[in-house]
């Protein structure tokens, strides 16, 4: 998409601006990373609906929107309002407001052997030795103009090290506030997290509005896992409905490593998720699981993309959508199997469950494979009504909004209970509750699918 010449001096004030107030303390190699990336989003502008790749998603409104970045000074925000953010049984908890890191809100005392956690501006400063190995170096800018111009204009984020062998038992949890201003802001978080050989920890990010305001987050992870490294990623959005969230999570694995990516997806008006794990190591593994629930008019976009790059790789995907009012959903599940990923192992399963006539899901289910000994499956079912399970229920004594939300759980349940680490499966336990209750009341008499055996009938399967 052609960049109107009044949004493009827009961007490129930005860019100048922040390079002005970084000149001091960006190192030359990142200064380069910058430049380069704001001449590739210059080139590429935003993507339209003429891109394969974002083909059920049109972003036009983002180019006619004139964000600014947040004020420098953090808004007046109270350790009282971040306790209902908190996450019981964090081993430390990182907040930023508006994309810049608050210290004074966050809690990263006592931290256990092996782990490192601070913020990336900080680890820049420091000339942290993994961060100009890898931050800017897996995230493609090249594919991605959304990337571009995260690697262009952010200003902090949060940076995570995982020392050889350590095991971290509790989660780090990063909370993304985003507080508005008189004005539509933009914030572009970035966060690298560098898991080494035999590691093992589980990170957390969560986003969230303070108020009603207009707000885009654009935030890239990288996480890159050593050989024999288990890691696992849960992106959390419940951002309010005039939100726009686009975010990209792009892992590197080495021999044998294990990555777990969960999203839940419960807030914005826009949203788009990217998440493109590489298993370049032999005998890598990856799980990709996902829940999105919209109603209203939300837009939400699922984009996989999985790159099986050495023999004997394992991926699952598994993504839930529930969908209510207008809502639109979206998944699009590409599995690559390059030349030399002999024996791999590959399964994409999409299930999505339509609550009202007028909800929408595109569904793309897709294989790429050039080895030619390989075990890859791929399919996609679309749900509605099971007046028999619902009936059921209400003949145990249950009243129609509580067995409508019963099956909701049912079938939410089948992502929430992949999710190993107990304290951020409880966690999203609880965030489902007030948003499933919410659907249950907002649908009465709504088309409803059970998630057993018996009720498969009743699902469409696509492609």
């Amino acid at each position: 998409m052609t960049i109107a010449p009044e949004q493009l001096g827009n961007y490129l004030e930005i860019f100048d601006n922040l390079q002005k107030h970084s000149a001091a303390h960006d190192p030359g190699w990142l200064r380069s990373l910058r430049e380069d990336a704001l001449v590739r989003f210059n080139e590429a502008g935003f993507p339209t609906t003429r891109d394969e790749d974002w083909r059920f998603t049109n972003v036009s409104v983002l180019a006619q929107i004139p964000f600014r970045m947040a004020a420098s000074e953090h808004p007046a925000v109270s350790a009282r309002q971040i306790e209902l953010y908190d996450m019981a049984g964090s081993v430390c908890q990182m907040v930023f407001i508006n994309g810049r890191f608050a210290p004074q809100l966050s809690r990263l005392n006592n931290l256990p052997a092996g782990l490192e956690v601070c913020s990336l501006a900080e680890a820049v400063a420091r000339d942290e030795e993994g961060v100009k190995l890898h931050l800017g170096r897996h995230a493609n800018t090249r594919r991605d103009a959304f990337v571009a111009l995260n690697a262009a204009l952010w200003e902090d984020g949060a940076y995570i090290h995982i020392r050889k062998s350590a095991l971290i038992e509790q989660p780090v949890h990063l909370l993304y506030l985003s507080v508005g201003e008189d004005e539509a802001i933009m914030t572009h978080p970035r966060t690298l997290i560098v898991a080494e050989a035999g590691s093992e920890a589980a990170v957390v990010e969560d986003c969230v509005s303070l108020g009603d305001d207009v707000a885009f987050s654009n935030a890239v992870t990288e996480l890159v896992a050593g050989d024999g490294a288990v890691v696992s990623h849960c992106m959390i959005e419940r951002e309010n409905d005039r939100s726009f969230n686009i975010s990209t999570l792009r892992t590197q694995q080495g021999r044998a490593a294990n990555v777990a990516s969960h999203s839940i997806l419960l807030g914005g008006s826009l949203v788009r998720n990217n998440v493109h794990p590489v298993l370049a190591g032999e005998g890598a593994e990856c799980l990709i699981n996902g829940l999105f629930i919209g109603a209203g008019h939300q837009h939400l976009d699922n984009y996989m993309l999985v790159e099986h790059a050495s023999p004997n790789g394992s991926s699952r995907q598994f993504y839930n959508g529930i969908l209510d009012g207008q809502a639109h959903g979206v998944f699009h599940g590409r599995i690559i199997v390059h030349k030399d990923a002999q024996k791999t192992d590959a399964k994409q399963t999409n299930r999505n469950l339509l609550l009202s006539d007028d909800a929408r899901i595109d569904t793309k289910p897709q294989l790429e494979i050039h080895a030619d000994d390989v075990k890859c499956t791929h399919g996609a079912t679309i749900g509605q009504i099971d007046e028999n399970a619902l009936f059921y229920l209400r003949s145990r004594g249950l009243d129609e909004v509580h067995a409508r939300k019963a099956l909701l759980e049912a079938f939410a349940g089948e992502c929430v209970g992949r999710i190993q680490q107990s304290a951020v499966r409880s966690f999203v336990e609880n965030l489902l509750q007030d948003r499933l209750i919410g659907i249950a009341h907002a649908t009465p008499g709504a088309p409803l699918e059970a998630t057993g055996d018996e009720t498969r009938q009743h699902w469409e399967e696509v492609g």
